[in-house]
């Protein structure tokens, strides 16, 4: 593949990064796809943003090499890359105007006036600031700001925009409306966005895939429909949404079903899982998400294409747009079922708390992780 196709790929080659004794970052491997939004995404301290300063350059790998559009980068200093960075700060000059800011980096780069102007005005257009170039930071608001910030980082098109936590010193509707902002400038650029977010709302509803990262490792990488539906550990499927957890243990299985023990003393199959690793004896964590768990009256599943337990329904909660219904089983354990509520109709029908109910879920929906 030749450098012009590959402008815009990030690639990480197990790269490492410690601080003293402590490994902030460990033996990483990342493929980046040129023009793809991707998010890591994580708890604090998780080495996101470390992994993120590796691939801009204001920190450099303790083992291991950073590729950038095809590139060996590992060594290049930050004025020197291919990439441009967007904070949670928004880091804007003060005592410059909007306009003067957003030309900056071309007026270092000695760029004629005439160019400056027109590439300034087309990207404050962009950003939906037409006409606020001549107004001064202090006098924006804070979504304004980081559309400044957003326009002085993609002036000088870079192959790779990388923003760390760039929403999270919004308040949540204008967190909400940057969303939207952001994914319509990465249509509209089709440029290569890695995104570091500990937000798991926004690295859903943006990304094209998500790095899922824990201790310095990534858990998972995939679509946001993977990293939902189908959690890799039992980090993952905690950390993404809600879900609900059955301690169990591998007791049979061939190779397209497993079967398994729960605590309760119930067996359940689990299919497909296609894991070689979940053999007799293993232990693991049946993961279900509550938008996919059935709540009926006593015998109202269908064993055949359901997996299904006995239990006690113990409360309902309704939340406006669903209803909530919270199922203890024989050991305590408890299950929680979700259902949209559609036209003012209750979602559980006649079931009320103290009614023996059966509660399950489709095969193919639960994961089996470690």
């Amino acid at each position: 593949m030749d450098q012009h196709s590959q402008r815009g790929t990030v690639s990480l080659r197990k790269v490492t990064k410690r601080f003293g004794d402590a490994v902030a970052v460990n033996a990483v491997n990342l493929e980046v796809e040129a023009g793809e939004f991707i998010s890591l995404l994580g708890p604090s301290g998780c080495g996101k943003t470390t992994t993120l300063r590796m691939i801009s350059g204001f920190e450099l790998p303790t083992e291991g090499r950073v590729h950038i559009s095809g590139r060996d980068a590992t060594d290049t200093p930050p004025h020197l890359r291919t990439v441009n960075s967007v904070f949670q700060s928004y880091a804007l000059f003060g005592h410059m105007t909007v306009a003067e800011n957003v030309a900056f980096g071309l007026r270092v780069k000695r760029r004629d006036k005439p160019t400056i102007e027109r590439k300034v005005q087309e990207t404050l257009d962009l950003v939906q600031l037409s006409d606020f170039g001549s107004r001064f930071p202090g006098q924006l608001s804070g979504g304004q700001q980081q559309r400044v910030a957003l326009a002085r980082a993609v002036i000088n098109e870079p192959d790779v925009l990388l923003l760390d936590e760039p929403l999270s010193a919004l308040d949540l509707k204008l967190r909400q409306a940057m969303r939207y902002e952001l994914t319509r400038l990465h249509d509209e650029l089709a440029m290569t966005f890695v995104f570091v977010t500990h937000d798991q709302t926004e690295a859903i509803t943006m990304s094209d895939r998500i790095a899922v990262m824990d201790q310095g490792e990534i858990h998972q990488l995939g679509t946001p429909v993977d990293i939902y539906e189908r959690p890799a550990t039992r980090f993952v499927a905690e950390f993404i949404g809600e879900v609900n957890m059955l301690e169990a243990t591998v007791v049979g299985g061939d190779g397209t079903r497993t079967e398994v023990l729960l605590s309760s003393g119930d067996r359940l199959t689990c299919a497909p899982v296609g894991d070689s690793r979940l053999t007799p004896g293993v232990s693991v964590v049946l993961t279900v998400r509550p938008q996919r768990v059935l709540l009926t009256p006593e015998g109202g599943i269908d064993s055949q294409e359901h997996a299904s337990l006995r239990g006690e329904l113990r409360e309902l909660l309704f939340l406006g747009d669903s209803t909530r219904g919270t199922v203890g089983l024989a050991d305590g354990t408890e299950l929680v079922a979700v259902r949209h509520n559609e036209d003012g109709t209750h979602p559980f029908g006649t079931l009320r708390p103290g009614d023996r109910v059966d509660v399950g879920w489709r095969h193919g929906t639960a994961c089996l992780v470690q």
